[in-house]
């Protein structure tokens, strides 16, 4: 089920996002966010789920138990041997 609230814009364009939503969300104080503006509609993400959400499409097109992370570290260090 969907959660609403009504809220206002302040004179410095500023809105306030309840309480209630930062702790589903898990915001916290000084959390980066991500506005996206998409169909008409302001979406807010934090960066950890965005993250998140680039880890899980990434995921689908490598073959379990392969580390992206060690295969570019060997491919730099590779390089690092010819220069």
């Amino acid at each position: 089920m969907a959660q609403e609230a009504r809220t206002r814009i302040n004179e410095n364009g500023r809105v306030v996002i309840p309480a209630p939503f930062r702790k589903a969300l898990g915001m916290n104080i000084g959390d980066e966010v991500v506005l996206r503006l998409e169909d008409d509609e302001i979406r807010i993400l934090t960066m950890k789920k965005r993250l998140d959400r680039a880890r899980r499409l990434v995921r689908k097109y490598v073959k379990p138990g392969v580390s992206l992370a060690d295969e570019l570290i060997a491919e730099r260090r590779e390089a690092a041997k010819h220069e």
